[in-house]
């Protein structure tokens, strides 16, 4: 047992020091990325821009199912861009609530004809396609629960422009979210075949109208670590790997896509449960298997605001479905891992998310049972414990320091002082058990996907306006709780 405990921790050592070192490495690009994209914004004209007859017309799609809280804030959002040309198309998948019903009574809906529809990728059929008299530029389709994977394709198909943008119904974007998303692809047309925006957290923010006033954190412990994960993973790592082009995955909350690619690679696969890094993937494969030039970027100033679940039970069906995706595309592209044609996403990206996300449960489980062994097997002192525990510690400080640090750069709204000490805080609070419980939900997600178990689980939706109130502990929010789709 002594023997057996003594090389696993060797081997745990270099796993801590390896993760330690490419998280360094990812936030250092993430850093001198972010520098050269704050000169370049600096010289840009974005009102100017938005106004440009020039600029590619952009086809957002909204899938959705049980939304009628959301639904109708998100859209107040999207109606106000600044932006010159775009279609809005929300896809009704089959929602059992009053979905539908709210989008009818609020911009008077009426049946109309399905113009403009070919079959470019495979979906099911659509029942019923709705437009507005008041809002020319807003289509609603209604159709068969297929999943989300099924709605953008039906999007896909009825959508007339060649950039297509997802978002998820219970998404708010900045007013020139697009346009910056749509500024990257247009330096270069031809390269860039997709780009994602950056997704915070909305709870404990000020919302009027689909906007986000000013930014707080939540007074709920729960999404304000939220807040502090999506920081570290958008800012301090989607930026350097986008650098280094191998991004895996544009979230399904914000993204822009050319969409002859999304075409050419047979749409969104319906059955898989993290369509977003699926749809990613297979543009990589796509153009490597023909040695095209590309580019996948992040952009982390097009900022999308996201509902985070504020209790244990829906952060954890969340996070077992985020790790049921990773494993169910990991498998699928398994072809490409050290492959050379395949070039940063075989060799590098691939083998980083089975290594530090997929086996990281595994890990840092057994990483505490082995310590605990230690201790009991009395081989080790607890100085030396501690100064461990204390170096995995500052190593996961530092990185949130880091990603701040982007963040003060990419943002253009103030951040309070007491919040960023608030978010330092947390980052050492989550260590001392969040991380664990994060690290048991996804070995859950690893076993529903063995048990080939793809429920989304319970969700809880609220409305925009009474999102503020609940966050800060006011009385009389509004939620609902739904059966999340299966895929």
């Amino acid at each position: 047992m002594r023997s057996l405990l003594l090389s696993y921790g060797i081997v745990a050592t270099y796993l801590i020091i390896g993760s330690g070192l490419l998280y360094l490495f990812i936030l250092a690009v993430s850093y001198r990325k972010m520098l050269s994209m704050v000169k370049s914004a600096a010289n840009s004209r974005f009102r100017e821009l938005a106004g440009s007859e020039y600029v590619t017309p952009v086809s957002i799609l909204v899938p959705s199912y049980n939304e009628e809280l959301t639904i109708i804030g998100s859209l107040q959002s999207l109606m106000t861009l600044e932006f010159p040309v775009y279609e809005i198309v929300v896809i009704n998948d089959g929602s059992t609530d009053r979905t539908l019903e709210v989008l009818i009574e609020t911009f008077d809906l009426k049946p109309g004809r399905l113009s403009g529809f070919r079959p470019l990728v495979p979906s099911r059929e659509i029942r019923c396609v709705y437009r507005s008299p008041l809002y020319p530029g807003l289509v609603v389709i209604d159709k068969a629960n297929g999943g989300k994977a099924d709605a953008l394709n039906a999007g896909i198909n009825v959508c007339q422009y060649p950039l297509v943008a997802t978002i998820d119904a219970d998404s708010l974007l900045e007013k020139d979210a697009l346009i910056r998303l749509v500024k990257v692809y247009m330096e270069n047309p031809e390269q860039h075949i997709a780009v994602g925006g950056n997704v915070r957290i909305a709870n404990g923010s000020s919302i009027e109208d689909g906007r986000v006033l000013s930014v707080r954190m939540s007074n709920n412990w729960l999404p304000a670590m939220q807040y502090v994960e999506y920081v570290k993973a958008f800012l301090g790592g989607r930026i350097g790997w986008s650098a280094i082009n191998g991004l895996l995955i544009v979230s399904g909350a914000f993204g822009l896509f050319r969409k002859d690619m999304l075409v050419m690679v047979g749409g969104y696969e319906e059955g898989c449960p993290g369509e977003d890094m699926n749809i990613v993937m297979k543009l990589h494969k796509y153009m490597l298997d023909r040695g095209l030039p590309y580019r996948i970027l992040f952009c982390p100033d097009a900022v999308c605001w996201t509902q985070a679940p504020d209790s244990l039970r829906v952060l954890g069906a969340q996070r077992r479905r985020w790790i049921r995706g990773s494993l169910w595309n990991v498998s699928r592209f398994r072809s490409m891992l050290f492959i050379p044609k395949y070039k940063v996403i075989g060799w590098l990206a691939l083998p980083y998310t089975i290594v530090y996300e997929i086996l990281n449960p595994f890990v840092r489980l057994s990483g505490l049972a082995a310590l605990a062994g230690y201790v009991l097997l009395d081989m080790t002192q607890l100085p030396i414990l501690l100064a461990f525990l204390l170096v995995n510690l500052l190593i996961g400080m530092a990185f949130t320091c880091g990603s701040l640090l982007i963040e003060e750069a990419a943002s253009r709204s103030s951040i309070r002082t007491y919040d960023v000490l608030k978010m330092i805080a947390l980052s050492a609070l989550m260590a001392l058990g969040y991380d664990q419980i994060n690290a048991l939900w996804k070995l859950l997600g690893l076993w529903d996907y063995a048990r080939r178990n793809n429920a989304w689980g319970n969700m809880v939706r609220r409305s925009w306006s009474e999102e503020a109130a609940h966050s800060s502990g006011a009385p009389g929010s509004q939620t609902q709780t739904t059966e999340a789709r299966a895929v």
